[in-house]
């Protein structure tokens, strides 16, 4: 048989392959790896996800909890893993600024994983002390103009979101507005609620309580448009367009899973983000399910990994 009729007979006996696992699959545990502590929020919705799964293909799926170096651990696990279904990784959006973070990572974000779903979306919301005379973006954006480089912003360590929320942010308006990295959300909040810094960009969890007791004005959220948690707040988009800095959170496999096993992966994946239960408590939180396409997602990774990459080259951030 000459090369092309092997390569063509080769496909065919691929997608054969992976036909027939699609419709046995699973037949054993499935691990869910998360490349981040037990607790947090990468780790909840994994739970959440993987209990739903569980219940629904009647197989046990586990969450494997391997935490260090900004979530690369569990990639890098994932990465090598075999492609046959039964390893998958949960990721925040994280995993889309870590290439531009570190640049001598030992496998490529864009390509030695396969998009499986977004599953999640949960947008910050920008909050400034009472004291700082601002209640709208607008405002906010001509009183940083009228002070270039004199208002602070808070965050838990340079390279996050919520740092590079504020840089995207700078960037979008022409803005000149001060990053003050703190080790941790706990100290930064409590600096922000001291007034010795003006403004943060917090996650929904942490802000809102402070908001509803008066202690930190909401001015925003950073998702494209307005969040259903607080649907009284305008998006920042609404003043600046185009300006989006929501964390998601996403399930990816090892590059080479079969499309039919990611297919079916997928889609049981949004059907568990539709269930009212899920919804609900997700809402909880500030966050809200997602249901994507493969290919979408895959789409959408890419053109992150390049938004967040030209960030953090703008604004020189490092990793911590």
């Amino acid at each position: 048989m000459n090369s092309p009729l092997r390569l063509i007979a080769g496909l065919a006996l691929a997608a054969l392959c992976g036909t027939a696992a699609a419709q046995t699959y699973p037949s054993k545990t499935v691990r869910m790896i998360v490349g981040y502590p037990p607790g947090g929020p990468t780790d909840l919705i994994a739970r959440i996800v993987a209990q739903k799964l569980s219940e629904s293909w009647g197989q046990q799926v586990i969450v494997d909890n391997r935490p260090g170096a900004s979530g690369m651990i569990g990639a890098e696990l994932t990465v090598r893993a075999a492609p046959d279904g039964y390893t998958l990784l949960m990721v925040p959006v994280t995993y889309a600024v870590t290439p531009s973070l570190y640049p001598k990572m030992s496998y490529d974000a864009a390509k030695d994983l396969a998009p499986v779903a977004q599953v999640a979306a949960a947008p910050f919301i920008l909050v400034v002390h009472p004291t700082l005379p601002v209640k709208t973006v607008k405002e906010l954006i001509a009183l940083a103009r009228s002070r270039p480089g004199q208002l602070n912003y808070a965050s838990a360590s340079t390279g996050g979101m919520p740092h590079l929320a504020g840089e995207l942010f700078n960037t979008m308006t022409g803005v000149k507005m001060i990053h003050i990295p703190y080790k941790g959300a706990a100290p930064a909040t409590t600096d922000l609620l001291a007034g010795q810094v003006q403004l943060m960009f917090n996650n929904m969890l942490s802000a809102m309580p402070q908001v509803k007791n008066g202690r930190l004005r909401a001015i925003a959220v950073t998702s494209s448009k307005r969040s259903a948690a607080v649907p009284e707040l305008p998006a920042i988009a609404e003043t600046v367009p185009g300006y989006e800095a929501s964390g998601w959170y996403a399930a990816l496999a090892p590059a080479a899973t079969p499309r039919e096993l990611i297919a079916k992966i997928n889609n049981d994946m949004n059907r568990i983000m539709k269930m009212p239960d899920v919804t609900q408590r997700l809402a909880g939180d500030g966050v809200e399910a997602v249901g994507t396409t493969a290919e979408q997602f895959g789409i959408y990774l890419r053109s992150e990994i390049v938004k967040w990459g030209k960030v953090v080259q703008a604004s020189g951030a490092k990793a911590d």
